[in-house]
């Protein structure tokens, strides 16, 4: 089993906006593979490609209902969103952290490639609506802290820059 290693904030990769895949291989499929082998040995329900420091459009997600198989979502698209949603967050990339974040949606419909090409439309609720707006959030750069006021974001930089 191949594992990847993540990338802890305040890696500057974590940062980077993730490029879109174009060629649906075997490398991909790779990709995804070891994604999944790493979320499920860090215990994680979602991983996006940059946090693995991996700058392509590819989120893994498992192990929240109703999800009855892995889903894998190459450049995925949010299309609709409805309905507020306030929800403790954490993070693989901020370890030991979480915090309520208040601008996630309870609904969305999303679009997306699955391995081998083959687009696709998602309509989700409720957890598996907030992890794939977070794992989005890791592709275009942002993570969760940066939802949180400016002092509580200051006092976690402070602590995670301390571990370093």
């Amino acid at each position: 089993m191949s594992i990847l290693k993540i990338l802890k904030y305040p890696n500057k990769n974590l940062r980077k906006i993730a490029k879109p895949v174009t060629n649906f291989d075997t490398n991909i499929k790779n990709i995804v593979q070891k994604m999944f082998n790493t979320m499920y040995q860090k215990n994680g329900i979602g991983l996006a490609a940059i946090q693995v420091n991996i700058q392509l459009r590819i989120i893994v997600i498992d192990k929240i209902y109703p999800l009855n198989n892995p889903l894998v979502l190459i450049n995925p698209k949010i299309l609709k969103k409805n309905g507020k949603v306030t929800i403790k967050e954490g993070c693989l990339s901020i370890p030991n952290y979480e915090y309520i974040v208040h601008s996630r949606y309870k609904y969305i419909t999303v679009s997306g490639y699955d391995i081998y090409g083959k687009n696709f439309i998602l309509n989700t609720k409720s957890l598996l609506s907030v992890c794939i707006q977070h794992e989005i959030d890791h592709l275009n750069g942002k993570l969760f802290i940066d939802y949180l006021s400016p002092l509580k974001k200051n006092r976690i930089n402070k602590k995670l820059i301390k571990k370093i």
